[in-house]
């Protein structure tokens, strides 16, 4: 293997191809809504997402040694929070995106993850910011980007009530 390339690198390339696949069960599911007659929220903040998450995996791949150690225990952890996530994805299913997309004869989810807590998706995402860099050591690749992923989810979040309050309004109507 190349002295550059260690388990910092590689789990950043499989959280990119996570992602990618992610990305393409988003699309599809995307392509779906709209033609039902979604809308979109918070379009112009979707950069300022796509961008923080990438720099996360940038940062890992390219500011964490190759001979960084191996957290097992830590590694184990964020392993698990991976069928958290599939877990948040499945009880979505085809309404589950990227973006934010609201249909307004779509049910408000309140089985699985969304049964504990609100936003599960991002309590996830949090948790990972923080933990992968940690299985490596680097706790200033978590802090840091741990920061700005709560700054970016507290904004993302704030999109998302709005464009669900109407739905959530008359969910909660006798």
């Amino acid at each position: 293997m190349p002295e550059f390339l260690g388990w910092p690198q590689i789990a950043a390339l499989l959280v990119l191809a996570q992602r990618g696949l992610e990305e393409l069960h988003s699309a599809r599911n995307t392509r779906r809504l709209k033609a039902e007659g979604a809308r979109e929220a918070g379009a112009d903040y979707y950069p300022v997402v796509a961008a923080t998450h990438l720099g996360w995996i940038a940062a890992i791949f390219l500011l964490i040694p190759a001979t960084a150690t191996v957290q097992p225990v830590l590694a184990a952890v964020y392993l698990l929070l991976q069928g958290v996530r599939c877990w948040v994805i499945g009880t979505l299913g085809r309404f589950w995106t990227h973006r934010i997309y609201t249909l307004d004869a779509a049910p408000i989810e309140r089985r699985g993850p969304y049964a504990h807590i609100r936003h599960p998706n991002y309590w996830v995402t949090n948790c990972e910011t923080a933990l992968l860099p940690l299985v490596f050591g680097a706790v200033w690749v978590a802090l840091i980007f741990t920061a700005i992923w709560v700054a970016v989810i507290r904004y993302k979040i704030v999109l998302e009530d709005a464009a669900l309050a109407e739905r959530r309004a008359a969910a909660a109507a006798p």
